[in-house]
């Protein structure tokens, strides 16, 4: 099966899905074996690799470890064109449609794309929308461009639904790793109601009450990774986020 028909099914079967993100810059491998072993146990439904700024040099070796020690899908989520590998089951190809660098919205894909046919990288083609949060941060720098105003869900809902219209088969909010707020529910909701592809929503999300509220207002999919990196009890918080998300839309049978 493929990674983004396995994802669909994670929305048909238990209505939104958690895709926790391991950045390789910030964990080593033994670290990382530990905790994707945590989250096959808990109930994750796939593992996110990659981060903005990618220094180390073990992202092959991490994936690999990972895929040794459980059978959950690992998904990169890319910064760049270092960020390829042929040891994951898919990668995220992201689209920076929020902005207007000609890079991160085809240069950076015409670079990838002969390396993913070469390593049978299954793609999954998502619009990419920076959300302000309020400080900058990371994605933001390293794209170089200016954020959709959080209080704007009109400009939010014509990029996404212009997304919708060029193909791409998700929608992903981000807020940005560290972000002071996360993307509003409002906005979340507005973008759902606008659109029939599936939405993805991270950054800035600190409890799995505010996890649950996304999934609520219509996320599909909900990333977090610094809040892992910083918590001392990482599996317990995995385990409250897992059962928010899962939970959020079941609760109401849709």
């Amino acid at each position: 099966m493929l990674v983004y028909e396995y994802l669909l099914n994670i929305i048909q079967k238990k209505g939104a899905g958690y895709l926790p993100l391991i950045d390789p810059d910030k964990i080593t491998i033994e670290q990382a074996i530990t905790f994707a072993e945590h989250c096959k146990e808990i109930g994750v439904d796939a593992l996110l690799v990659g981060g903005s700024f990618l220094i180390s040099n073990k992202l092959n070796e991490l994936l690999r470890a990972i895929k040794k020690a459980v059978d959950l899908p690992t998904i990169i989520f890319p910064g760049g064109i270092n960020q390829v590998s042929p040891e994951a089951n898919a990668i995220f190809f992201l689209s920076l449609i929020s902005g207007r660098n000609p890079e991160a919205l085809i240069g950076e894909h015409v670079k990838a794309a002969p390396l993913l046919k070469a390593y049978n990288l299954e793609p999954i083609s998502i619009g990419y929308m920076l959300i302000d949060s309020g400080r900058p941060t990371s994605a933001l720098f390293m794209s170089n461009t200016q954020p959709i105003p959080r209080n704007k869900s009109d400009i939010a809902m014509a990029h996404a639904l212009a997304a919708e219209y060029l193909g791409m088969k998700m929608i992903y909010l981000e807020a940005g790793s560290g972000a002071e707020f996360s993307v509003p529910d409002k906005m979340i909701s507005a973008v759902k109601s606008y659109t029939s592809i599936p939405i993805i929503v991270g950054g800035g999300i600190r409890t799995p009450e505010e996890a649950y509220n996304k999934v609520k207002a219509g996320a599909n999919f909900i990333v977090t990774g610094t809040i892992l990196e910083d918590s001392q009890n990482s599996k317990d918080l995995l385990a409250e986020f897992t059962e928010a998300i899962h939970n959020a839309n079941q609760e109401s049978g849709k």
